[in-house]
């Protein structure tokens, strides 16, 4: 199976990118992982897919990278994927300081995922 990630350029995410990944299993639902922040420091973040309509799901699967070997997927909307710190309760906004835009996110195989 193949997942095709394709995220236009706007607000959330300032690139337009289109790759294939061959999936190693079926996609599910996530919302936190833990990630690199823009700060350097690795932390558990809320996650949500973004599209031109706002807010939607996020969704995880395991992949082939050709550099990598097995790695985990993390992708969203048609305009990529939106992160903010686990103890930030806000609700999602383009316009806060306190969350970032992703195409996507390639993590380890083994990252916590939830």
């Amino acid at each position: 199976m193949f997942i095709e990630v394709e995220v236009e350029e706007g607000a959330n995410c300032p690139l337009s990118f289109t790759k294939m990944f061959a999936a190693r299993e079926n996609p599910r639902v996530v919302s936190w992982a833990k990630v690199v922040c823009p700060d350097g420091q690795e932390r558990t973040c809320r996650v949500t897919g973004w599209s031109s309509e706002g807010p939607c799901n996020s969704y995880t699967v395991p992949v082939d990278d050709s550099g990598e070997g097995i790695v985990t997927l993390v992708y969203g909307g048609d305009q990529g994927i939106r992160l903010q710190r686990e103890e930030s309760k806000e609700p999602w906004d383009l316009n806060s300081s306190n969350q970032w835009g992703e195409a996507y996110l390639l993590l380890d195989k083994d990252v916590a995922l939830g």
